[in-house]
């Protein structure tokens, strides 16, 4: 991982660094903010840590308006702890006390770097795809990743990554989705000074991010057509142009594409260049659907409820046969995502010895079927969580929303931790909400033996 330290970590920056390096990290320092930025642009970074005397909140809102996306951790004297909570309001992730402790860096490193790339699976028709996957893998052809939302298609880029002669470089993954259309050529190519409104410095792009590596270009049938010929340009020369830029820069960086659409029907409706697609379409992998590798449900559900019991620091439980039973007989319309938020409510549901069907929160049944019975009693048990407190007709959005987080944290028994991972919120926002509820004088459940209140995780 490149780590980037900003400041001189009251003299420790000597000791952080060798336990970084020790841990495989590749370590850049900046005397102050505006040095660490440039070195932000120029390069990129996959953690920065930085002096708590440092401008935190100048960083966070510059990384902000150049959408530059990286974890920032604050580091100052443990006995500080006003300027902790100041760098966690600042937009921090976390803060290490100094001097260093090596366990306490490694943590964090491990927590930024640590992804479970691992594929589970059982069912054949799985295995099948993931052979055809590595023995494509080791070449240099673009590949075309096509599947419903939620079947691991970026999961498949990143193993065909790891099976590849590139392995040892770079894997960059860019949701074309996610980025306006105005910014995504910039995200792509880069930019130079004063390109346009807000290019304070040259940036570079993700294509030179992944140099010598392999550019995941994730959603790609959601990129307007018209960048479209400048991607196509790139992959075919083998460079790019900088936005506002006049001299092309060179690149070598395998493709790899994916979409959740039906790519030959967006070259018919013009929505897709026909070009670009046969220059991506090399070879074709097409994940198959949750329901379509019936196998493979109740292998993955064990792994994320291995998963999340250890993350929650929560006793180990089986699923019963019951418990089984719902799952296998579930659409499954989100996939292996939606296997996975499903599990990972069921743990934090589930109080007995078993996960069984009632710590079950499942989507509705496919249309024109008829409700299984313990989907409805998972409904059930699920209405009466969020639903104790009567209908929500003639309450404000704000109410209701009061309401759910209330019913939910009770239900969680005051664990804020979990309560914001059934609700799908950060812990942060869900503790400025009960303190607004609080100081209304709305009756707040407080906080789970052993949960301590502070203002960061």
């Amino acid at each position: 991982m490149r780590l980037l330290i900003i400041g001189t970590l009251d003299g420790q920056i000597g000791a952080a660094s060798q336990i970084a390096m020790a841990r495989g990290a590749k370590v850049r320092q900046a005397e102050d903010v505006p040095a660490g930025l440039e070195v932000l642009r120029a390069q990129g970074a996959d953690l920065v840590m930085i002096d708590v005397k440092r401008d935190i909140k100048g960083l966070i809102d510059s990384l902000e308006a150049e959408r530059i996306i990286v974890p920032v951790v604050a580091c100052g004297i443990a006995s500080d702890a006003s300027a902790a909570v100041r760098a966690i309001k600042a937009g921090a992730k976390e803060y290490i006390p100094l001097p260093p402790d090596a366990e306490l860096i490694a943590a964090v490193i491990a927590a930024v770097t640590q992804e479970n790339h691992n594929i589970i699976f059982k069912d054949p028709r799985m295995g099948q795809t993931l052979k055809l996957a590595e023995q494509v893998a080791n070449s240099d052809a673009s590949i075309m990743i096509t599947g419903e939302s939620g079947t691991g298609k970026e999961l498949i880029a990143r193993f065909i990554h790891n099976k590849s002669k590139r392995s040892d470089k770079r894997f960059v993954a860019v949701n074309c989705a996610a980025i306006p259309e105005n910014l995504l050529e910039s995200e792509l190519f880069g930019h130079e000074k004063g390109a346009f409104t807000g290019a304070v410095a040259r940036r570079i792009g993700k294509f030179e991010e992944a140099q010598g590596g392999t550019l995941l270009l994730d959603e790609i049938s959601e990129m307007d057509v018209r960048l479209q010929s400048k991607l196509l340009r790139a992959i075919q020369e083998k460079e790019i142009d900088r936005v506002g830029g006049n001299q092309p820069v060179k690149v070598d960086v395998r493709i790899l594409a994916t979409s959740n659409r039906t790519m030959e029907d967006e070259v018919r409706k013009g929505t897709f260049r026909e070009d670009l697609y046969y220059r991506l379409n090399v070879v074709t992998l097409a994940l198959p659907a949750l329901r379509e590798r019936p196998l493979d449900i109740a292998v993955l559900a064990e792994h994320f409820v291995k998963r999340y019991t250890e993350a929650n620091g929560l006793p180990t439980r089986q699923l019963s046969a019951e418990a089984r039973q719902l799952l296998s007989r579930h659409h499954w319309r989100g996939n292996v995502r939606e296997l996975e938020n499903t599990m990972h409510r069921a743990v934090l549901l589930a109080s007995g010895a078993e996960i069984g069907p009632e710590a079950m929160i499942l989507s509705g049944n496919p249309v024109g079927t008829n409700p299984d019975p313990m989907v409805a009693q998972a409904a059930n048990a699920a209405a009466s969580v969020i639903g104790a407190r009567g209908g929500m007709v003639g309450k404000t959005v704000a109410e209701v929303e009061r309401d759910l987080i209330i019913d939910t944290l009770s239900h969680c028994l005051g664990n804020r931790t979990h309560a914001a991972n059934i609700l799908g919120i950060s812990i942060r926002t869900l503790r400025n909400k009960l303190k607004q509820y609080s100081d209304e004088g709305i009756d707040v459940p407080p906080p789970a033996g052993g949960e301590i209140e502070r203002a960061m995780i």
